[in-house]
């Protein structure tokens, strides 16, 4: 449980909603349904703070869901009502690639594809990540 921060005017793009605004509830909630992540999560949503609830399968999948509803363009936070321990995370700085993250945050660079598979399906590529970007670490 827990309140994570992300940048509003970054991130990927869905719905309707303008810029300014997050988008919908059930735009949020489909894009957790399109990554595999919407079993046992709830998706509300008031101004630019998303709140996630419910009990998701495991571990992995809520601290994925907080990351992939938090890197939407529009949501400045996401509070997790959810049962189990705060993810630990990073915001990437420009310059940043997932090399010096791992370094970083495991302590080895060469660890980078740990980072990259704890962010799936949200990541694609590991060498596309984005100044503002939360990336879950992985414990």
């Amino acid at each position: 449980m827990g309140l994570f921060n992300f940048l509003k005017n970054r991130g990927k793009k869905i719905g309707a909603a303008e810029a300014a605004e997050a988008p919908a509830a059930e735009d949020l909630q489909s894009e957790l349904q399109e990554l595999g992540l919407d079993e046992g999560l709830e998706v509300s949503v008031e101004g630019d703070k998303v709140t996630l609830s419910g009990t998701a399968k495991d571990q992995a999948t809520k601290e994925k869901a907080i990351m992939a509803v938090g890197n939407i363009e529009g949501v400045a936070q996401v509070e997790d009502t959810t049962p189990g321990p705060e993810p630990k995370t990073y915001t990437v700085e420009a310059g940043d690639t997932l090399w010096a993250i791992s370094s970083k945050s495991l302590g080895d660079g060469n660890r980078y594809n740990e980072i990259f598979e704890a962010n799936k399906p949200m990541l694609s590529d590991p060498d596309k990540i984005y100044p503002g970007q939360v990336l879950r670490i992985p414990a």
